[in-house]
């Protein structure tokens, strides 16, 4: 969608809906994005949620640039160490398999709320009761699962009848939800209705935690209320990459994801200073950038110094909301569920993570992080600033490992490539990793040498390759543009 003044991108149709309502109602791009977000606990409730965490990128209109970082933090600061076992579920993607864990043990400290909150009083320009009324509307009358969450719905079906409280909360009769039947819940309704009015309090020193606490402590996990009341929202200053006279912001270390892409950037520019890059020059960059992450990539990133050090070493379940306002204000904010515990908090809806069962985020080995650090996430919300540090472009993905990869393809496409923002989003991706080619079909693979890769040709476009939002803005005219991806029921909302 081209043509406006102000534009939404998120990963469902309505979740798009209710921020562009809110752009239109004099909300800024921050208040559009809380409102999207809190829209896409029901309207993406596998992907996201008051259990989940994230990160939200502001910048533009005369904003200092900042990230906010609510993503999960290990639990710990008060249980012993043992735990129930983790249990691993296998999940098919169709062309490729992966494996998570959920139950208890996998349950992190949630920073969505806290995150929400701290978001709507630092930039926020309308009441946050107003910004959760269309997500608890929507809780209560239902949202009808499009054909993307539908197969969300089915593809995790071994995580949701795992449990009574998973399976009655997103099963209908012993399956899961099918396409065009409702995810309703008054539950989760009444606990954004309680985040709109009492801000982030109940969820971390109330009787919503205390509500977290008991249903995880009694199936094995690790969480209590110590963890809770210890978590806090970061104010951090954006990692920086230079690209083609722009300059590209995006998330610090901790988080591992944004560190790489920064990396990646100038590791092309670098390989192809001019011109468009081959998809042979852009494999070597995703495969240089996949060697580094390390057992001492993972281990430096709580380093406060350590993106420095990298890049000057090396140089020589998840959903996303990117908005531009029409002050050209940009906000890009991504959120992860993983793919939950199965762990369903009774009387709240809500949905704890899995996070600490995500073996992307624990590749030292589970249980390794101290109580209170941030898990080291590939998200990336990201924004790009033209020559006049106005907002072009923000932007930012689901999709685990291959979020780098698919932030890095669209944004090259819009850059070199020239293509209007929809166009770049849908164009067909690839990823590298573990030794295997991931391709989708319309993939040019002429100049690419496969080498020892196993190649897995996908046979049609699929989200496994991730979930990209983006909207863009002309400097000259004001006009935004955005793309919704197809893979994930993503949608595009302007003015």
């Amino acid at each position: 969608m081209s043509g406006a003044t102000g534009m939404v991108a998120a990963g469902h149709q309505k979740t798009a809906e209710v921020g562009a309502e809110v752009l239109r109602s004099g909300g800024n791009a921050v208040d559009a994005a809380i409102a999207a977000v809190l829209a896409s606990w029901v309207c993406e409730p596998l992907l996201t949620g008051p259990g989940a965490g994230g990160y939200m990128l502001v910048a533009g209109a005369g904003e200092q640039p900042t990230l906010l970082d609510f993503f999960v933090a290990a639990p710990g600061h008060g249980a012993g160490e043992d735990h129930a076992p983790l249990l691993p579920v296998e999940v098919s993607f169709g062309d490729a398999t992966q494996t998570f864990n959920c139950g208890a043990a996998s349950c992190g400290v949630p920073g969505s709320p806290a995150g929400i909150a701290a978001a709507a009083e630092r930039w926020g320009t309308q009441p946050l009761g107003d910004l959760a009324a269309p997500a608890v509307r929507l809780a209560r009358e239902g949202v009808p699962l499009n054909e993307p969450q539908a197969y969300v719905f089915e593809i995790l079906e071994g995580i949701l009848c795992s449990t009574p409280a998973a399976a009655a909360e997103f099963t209908a009769g012993g399956r899961p939800l099918a396409l065009g039947e409702r995810f309703a819940s008054d539950q989760l309704a009444e606990t954004i209705e309680r985040l709109g009015a009492e801000g982030a309090a109940p969820f971390y020193t109330g009787d919503i935690a205390e509500a977290i606490v008991s249903e995880v402590q009694q199936l094995g996990g690790l969480l209590d209320l110590a963890d809770l009341a210890a978590y806090e929202v970061i104010a951090r200053q954006p990692a920086v990459a230079e690209y083609r006279g722009r300059t590209i912001l995006t998330n610090p270390p901790p988080s591992a994801g944004g560190a790489l892409l920064v990396l990646a950037f100038s590791r092309l520019e670098q390989l192809c200073p001019e011109g468009i890059p081959t998809n042979a020059q852009l494999l070597e960059v995703i495969d240089e950038v996949q060697a580094l992450r390390t057992a001492q990539f993972t281990a430096g990133l709580i380093d406060p110094d350590f993106l420095r050090r990298f890049l000057a070493a090396n140089l020589g379940s998840t959903t996303h909301v990117s908005v531009i306002d029409d002050d050209g204000r940009a906000c890009s904010v991504t959120c992860s569920n993983g793919e939950g515990s199965a762990v369903v908090v009774a009387g709240t809806g809500i949905h704890v993570n899995n996070m600490m069962g995500e073996e992307d985020l624990n590749p030292l080995g589970f249980f390794r992080s101290a109580p209170g650090q941030r898990m080291p996430s590939m998200m990336a919300p990201t924004i790009v600033l033209a020559g006049d540090s106005t907002v072009e472009l923000a932007i930012g993905s689901a999709g685990s490992n291959r979020i780098r990869s698919a932030i890095l393809q669209v944004i090259v496409n819009v850059i070199d490539h020239g293509s209007g923002v929809q166009a770049a989003v849908n164009a067909p991706r690839f990823h590298s990793e573990g030794g295997t080619l991931f391709a989708e079909p319309g993939v040019d693979l002429s100049g690419v040498e496969v080498g020892d890769r196993q190649l897995a040709q996908f046979r049609e476009a699929n989200l496994f390759f991730g979930g990209t939002q983006a909207v863009a803005r002309d400097r000259d005219s004001g006009r935004c543009e955005g793309g919704g991806d197809p893979r994930r029921g993503g949608a595009a909302v302007g003015l």
